[in-house]
């Protein structure tokens, strides 16, 4: 049972990295870019939903309001890429097979 368990476990960190993480035509988009980079790296969304404001909190207390989006790409060989966005940084990267 531990010899099965420990490849599985190894493999765990490579597929939460490959969330963050997505190619696009000229190169790769990160966790953190900005949203101008991603529209330079991936062109038109297929779609630009504002979601809402999120209340954010830095270092010293003080509390912000962000905007809050999710950009839609592909179909790519069949997937659909979900962008979230708060305050013009990427914060999440999802995907979902297309019907």
């Amino acid at each position: 049972m531990k010899a099965l368990l420990l490849p599985l476990a190894l493999c765990l960190p490579l597929a939460a990295h490959a969330s963050s993480t997505l190619r696009c035509e000229s190169g790769l988009v990160s966790l953190g870019d900005s949203s101008a980079k991603v529209f330079n790296q991936c062109g038109e969304p297929v779609s630009q939903d504002f979601i809402g404001f999120k209340e954010v909190g830095d270092e010293y207390g003080f509390r912000n309001e962000v905007k809050v989006e999710e950009w839609t790409y592909g179909p790519r060989n069949g997937m659909y890429y979900f962008l979230k966005f708060e305050g013009g940084r990427l914060s999440k990267i999802s995907s979902k097979r297309g019907n």
